[in-house]
């Protein structure tokens, strides 16, 4: 019988500055969804990166006084760190500025260019480097667009190629109209929105006189591409399209194909990427993931561009990886915003991890120690009420179930005192025990997708009947 083959990607960040909190909940997210797939056989293939052309990549570079080359390689290697520090299982990680990528940009425009969706025109108006986009007036709040309120748009009046994403409104809405399509459901219904009244063709190219930081354009070398439109196709360049026929047609045409992004990529995602993937004549998205924010200090998005952003080394260093996944996972919501503090961070720290995993494992092992003389025989165990929480991308509210469990098994042993009920009835007591060990190991099997270092190592403990050395996180004063 043949595996199911499983597809995830994260979106591929500019390589501006570091890694930031907000990327790293993407990453965890899509890595969690991976574990999960690979526990239940699926054969799997997960796929992140980095975003290495546009305009400003080009301006910080010159800032810094670097080459562009010099100073994409130095980024691309610190989001690349994040796949020990994440401890992510990703299989592989695609820079645009690979020369495999440069040719799949360029044989894709040359089939939408057949299909007679790429057309030539002068266009004027608004443009904000930060977005990499065009921008009309009511994107504006005090004079500055919503997302980068540091950056005055400029006013800029050149002839570009354009994308006749308008050929594609009708199978848009058709593609939209499915259920699962686009989760969570709002973000479907604005989608579906953007098309229905607000969508117009788009702008794909920039001229090579004001920055030559791009793909060039097949056969005009005055324009080269916009960056949106090239990095959009790293998800089939990652797959090695169009030479590799093999593991594209594994994991783009018969794999379920799901996509990760955050909550201001639904009309990129859903809708000009598809738009896109309909011209080149291949299979669209099957699901695209949206989360939302992570906010600072008074619910402020984190920005880069603000300078509000946290540096997820940096709690992995103090706290560890399993600490960060717990709570990206947990206490973020899976598609809201949520806000993130070193304070909040700390006290969900203490008291679900040093307070409440961490010290019901020391309680059952230190018991299992002392009283069993080796771990029970560990039964088959039911998932599929777990499992099927997967299903709707839902991590935080599977999280949430493990922590039930957690907590359910630390009430057992309040009301049930295994440690009293041994002193006076051994083997009644050792069957208690042996009851608790099984369900802890339940959990630690349960934190696979979650916390993978944790659960190696607490079944580890837990077969070799052995109490901690060391607190599993150490509380934080």
């Amino acid at each position: 019988m043949n595996k199911e083959s499983f597809y995830i990607t994260t979106t591929i960040p500019y390589v501006n500055a570091d890694p930031h909190i907000g990327f790293a909940l993407e990453l965890v997210q899509s890595d969690a969804m991976v574990r999960y797939k690979a526990l239940m056989g699926a054969d799997v293939f997960f796929s992140t990166g980095t975003d290495e052309h546009g305009q400003k990549i080009w301006e910080a570079s010159q800032k810094e006084g670097k080459s562009v080359q010099d100073y994409v390689d130095h980024y691309a290697s610190r989001f690349l760190s994040l796949k020990e520090s994440l401890n992510l299982s990703n299989n592989n990680f695609i820079r645009t500025t690979s020369e495999g990528h440069l040719k799949a940009v360029q044989t894709f425009w040359d089939l939408c260019d057949k299909k007679g969706d790429i057309y030539k025109k002068k266009y004027k108006g608004l443009y904000c480097v930060g977005c990499e986009k065009f921008i009309t007036e009511k994107d504006l709040v005090d004079g500055k667009c919503v997302l980068h309120p540091t950056k005055v748009p400029e006013i800029v009046e050149e002839e570009n190629y354009f994308f006749k994403l308008s050929n594609y409104k009708q199978q848009l809405l058709e593609y939209l109209s499915r259920e699962k399509s686009i989760i969570p459901e709002w973000r479907r219904e604005e989608a579906l929105e953007f098309v229905k009244n607000a969508m117009e063709d788009f702008s794909i190219s920039r001229s090579s006189e004001r920055f030559s930081w791009g793909v060039p354009v097949p056969g005009d070398d005055t324009q080269v591409m916009y960056v949106w439109f090239d990095a959009f196709i790293n998800y089939i360049s990652t797959l090695g399209w169009p030479d590799d026929s093999e593991q594209f047609e594994k994991f783009w045409l018969k794999s379920k194909k799901v996509q990760t992004a955050g909550k201001d990529m639904v009309k990129f995602q859903s809708v000009m990427w598809q738009g896109m993937l309909m011209s080149a004549g291949l299979p669209n998205t099957d699901t695209i993931v949206y989360h939302g924010f992570i906010t600072g200090e008074g619910g402020i998005k984190m920005s880069k561009s603000i300078g509000n952003v946290v540096n997820p080394e940096e709690i992995v260093k103090e706290y560890g990886t399993d600490a960060l996944r717990y709570f990206l996972l947990r206490e973020i919501s899976s598609f809201e915003d949520s806000p993130f503090t070193i304070e909040r961070f700390k006290e969900a720290y203490n008291a679900n991890l040093a307070n409440g995993l961490g010290n019901l494992a020391s309680r059952v092992l230190t018991l299992s120690e002392k009283y069993l003389e080796k771990c029970p025989e560990i039964p088959e165990a039911d998932f599929e009420e777990y499992f099927k929480i997967f299903e709707t991308f839902d991590i935080k509210k599977a999280t949430d179930y493990v922590w039930e469990k957690i907590g359910k098994l630390d009430k057992k042993i309040q009301t049930t005192e295994p440690f009293k009920v041994v002193k006076v009835d051994l083997e009644k007591g050792k069957a208690l025990i042996s009851e608790i060990v099984l369900e802890l190991y339940t959990i630690a099997r349960m934190l696979n997708p979650i916390m993978p270092e944790t659960n190696v190592l607490l079944k580890k403990l837990i077969k070799e009947n052995k109490k901690p050395e060391k607190p599993l996180f150490m509380r934080k004063e």
